[in-house]
């Protein structure tokens, strides 16, 4: 039984509070499943939206995940992936962290670009576009959901096969075309219907947008993308060399 303190403070944070030290003591394992929201409330004598608000926050924290249909689990060691670099791909940092990549392609198709993609590719409006979906998946959980556009013109063959691995690596292995310079921005994304049915979240979890650029050496841009990370799961890393 959890009693609300003399200074006021929220029942959710005590409950909150409770649920992390248990999971830092180990009787909640990583990746085991969470009591459901009606036997926290028996064992905490609290009501439901208190444990909610509580489960809420520890979503938000990472310290659990829910899979829609199935419950709360413990979240592991979140991934660990570095802002500042292109040399290692995705399936290189995670395979050094231990834990297990893989990427599925959705879709490939060509589509004329609109006003938007020509903005963003600098090409002229109408002009076909390779519109690139993936998943990146560590552990088979789906962690990033990807959508890419590259110029028709300088990548005409490209493939779904191919696309399921490093595509900076394919772009210079296949069309030669090396990549010089990435510009990316990251800000927080709150799941959108297409954001949760594809990384398996519900509507409203936290999550981070990265948008990037791809620059050949000549200065063109060859990728514009968008990636929403699962916030439960995405853990950042920015080093600076000075």
């Amino acid at each position: 039984m959890i009693e609300e303190a003399k200074d006021g403070s929220a029942l959710h944070l005590k409950v909150k509070d409770a649920i992390i030290q248990l999971i830092n003591d180990g009787e909640y394992k990583p990746d085991s499943q969470l009591p459901t929201e009606a036997e926290f409330c028996e064992k905490y004598g609290v009501s439901r939206t208190t444990v909610r608000t509580a489960l809420q926050q520890l979503t938000m924290e990472g310290y659990v995940y829910r899979k829609r249909g199935s419950g709360t689990f413990v979240s592991a060691n979140k991934v660990k992936q570095i802002l500042t670099t292109t040399v290692d791909h995705f399936s290189s940092q995670i395979s050094m962290q231990g834990k297990k990549p893989s990427i599925k392609v959705i879709q490939l198709e060509v589509i004329p670009a609109d006003e938007y993609l020509s903005e963003q590719l600098k090409i002229q409006e109408g002009e076909p576009v390779n519109a690139l979906e993936r998943i990146r998946y560590v552990n088979e959980e789906p962690i990033q959901f990807e959508t890419a556009y590259l110029p028709w013109y300088k990548t005409p063959a490209l493939n779904k096969p191919g696309c399921e691995n490093s595509l900076y690596k394919l772009l210079e292995t296949q069309f030669g075309l090396k990549i010089n310079k990435t510009v990316e921005t990251l800000e927080l994304f709150i799941a959108d219907q297409e954001a949760a049915d594809k990384l398996h979240i519900s509507v409203g979890d936290p999550c981070f947008a990265l948008d990037t650029f791809a620059y050949l050496l000549d200065g063109s841009i060859i990728e514009y993308s968008k990636t929403i990370y699962r916030g439960d799961l995405a853990h950042f890393v920015i080093e600076r060399n000075y």
